[in-house]
């Protein structure tokens, strides 16, 4: 016993095997127009290891993959039926803070969604700064006033 132990210090068994993914839920956003394409791309999600449930919604051309996966693994598999994919833009229109703002529609977002824009407070905002934004000398000014 003494060998097998002077080798184990020697040579220490190192775990080959990647950290256990979390579970999760993955949505992307994927234009289908028929059963073949539907099927296409849930056969291809489908056998991704760690997949738990693939549910597609052709209407709103959405996938949602729940399972111990890579969300990037999942988009690139996707993208080898030969769809064009990315990652659901969109949020409920309830979850959004200000939903008025222009940049958050979108044509093409389904009923009940707002396109998820993060906004960008200015920074440094001074009394100077905000009065020039609605000034006469401004070109761009609010023309309301």
């Amino acid at each position: 016993m003494g060998a097998l132990h002077y080798l184990a210090i020697l040579c220490p068994a190192t775990s080959t095997r990647s950290k256990r993914k979390s579970m999760q839920t993955v949505e992307i956003k994927v234009k289908m127009d028929c059963d073949g394409c539907e099927r296409r791309v849930k056969n291809a999600v489908k056998n991704i290891r760690g997949v738990k449930t693939v549910e597609v919604n052709r209407k709103q051309s959405r996938v949602t993959v729940s399972g111990f996966v890579d969300p990037n693994k999942v988009l690139k598999r996707v993208t080898n039926t030969g769809k064009r994919a990315e990652f659901w833009p969109y949020i409920p229109y309830n979850r959004v803070q200000n939903p008025h703002i222009s940049q958050v529609y979108d044509k093409k977002a389904p009923a009940g969604y707002v396109k998820n824009v993060q906004t960008v407070p200015m920074a440094n905002a001074t009394e100077e700064t905000i009065t020039y934004l609605f000034s006469d000398d401004n070109p761009n000014a609010c023309s309301i006033m």
